[in-house]
């Protein structure tokens, strides 16, 4: 019996070792993105996402890093297909080639990323950001939001109502107290009446009952008024108009960032963190 020799088994293993070194190359390095450079956050390269709807959250995202400390950046970025290459490599790679995140030390960012066609689902968290963002959390969150409304189709909810919950998250976490960071299904975005409305009605109406039977007891006494109906009056105008103005940051239309370089790409520093499956 011949067996081979040392110099054939090398031989062997060189063509072996080549054959995956070129496996490798074309399926792409998990340090260069296979999409190309981008200078925004909300990234659609299939065209699921409603474009106004894409642009206020995009307006959302960039308010949300203006707002933490570090900022926080979090990206989407929507695929048909990852032509065969595992969600998870293919995600790290992009957030890694975008190098999301800010050129500070501390640079917590986020990729999620959606392939339509493949109906694969992988979010990608930094390493500074694997506190607030743990990957058991960041499961659940998208079993819960993520998954149902890709299964029913509605990709504007899927997106918005995940990166909503990842934000409310990381700002409970950090004390930021914004209605416009209080996660997904706000009351605002509500068809029914909301608690707060209802007990601001019902103080309007005890506040109308009171201003009414102060009036009429005015004109009846002596003195021809009451004094306590007249000051109420004006103070139930005042708070009217103060709770119509009432509001903080604008939901709807643009907030007038444009693209450019406004500090998002400069970190990329992710170990593997995060969560993803399909649907």
């Amino acid at each position: 019996m011949r067996f081979p020799t040392i110099k054939a088994s090398l031989a062997t293993l060189c063509l072996l070792f080549s054959a995956w070194v070129s496996g490798v190359n074309a399926q792409g390095s998990i340090n260069d993105s296979p999409l190309p450079k981008t200078d925004k956050l909300v990234n659609d390269y299939v065209g699921v996402l409603d474009p106004q709807k894409a642009r206020e959250l995009e307006d959302k995202l960039r308010l949300f890093m203006a707002r933490t400390d570090p900022k926080v950046v979090i990206a989407v970025a929507i695929v048909d297909t990852t032509d065969g290459r595992d969600i998870f490599d293919y995600s790290l790679a992009v957030s890694r080639g975008w190098k999301i995140g800010t050129k500070d030390a501390d640079n917590p960012s986020a990729l999620l990323l959606l392939a339509i066609g493949d109906r694969k689902y992988f979010t990608q968290i930094s390493r500074d950001l694997e506190d607030e963002l743990p990957d058991g959390l960041v499961g659940r969150i998208q079993r819960e939001f993520l998954v149902p409304a890709l299964r029913r189709g509605d990709y504007d909810a899927a997106v918005t109502d995940t990166l909503d919950a990842y934000m409310a998250t990381i700002a409970e976490k950090a004390g930021i107290k914004d209605p416009e960071f209080a996660g997904p299904n706000r009351g605002g975005e509500s068809d029914g009446i909301g608690i707060a409305e209802l007990c601001f009605g019902l103080v309007m109406l005890l506040l109308f009952v009171i201003f009414a039977v102060g009036r009429g007891r005015g004109r009846s006494g002596k003195g021809g008024g009451s004094g306590f109906g007249d000051v109420l009056l004006p103070m139930l105008v005042g708070m009217a108009l103060n709770s119509s103005s009432r509001g903080g940051w604008s939901g709807g239309g643009s907030s007038g960032w444009g693209g450019g370089d406004f500090g998002g790409f400069g970190g990329g520093d992710f170990g593997g963190g995060g969560a993803g499956g399909s649907w």
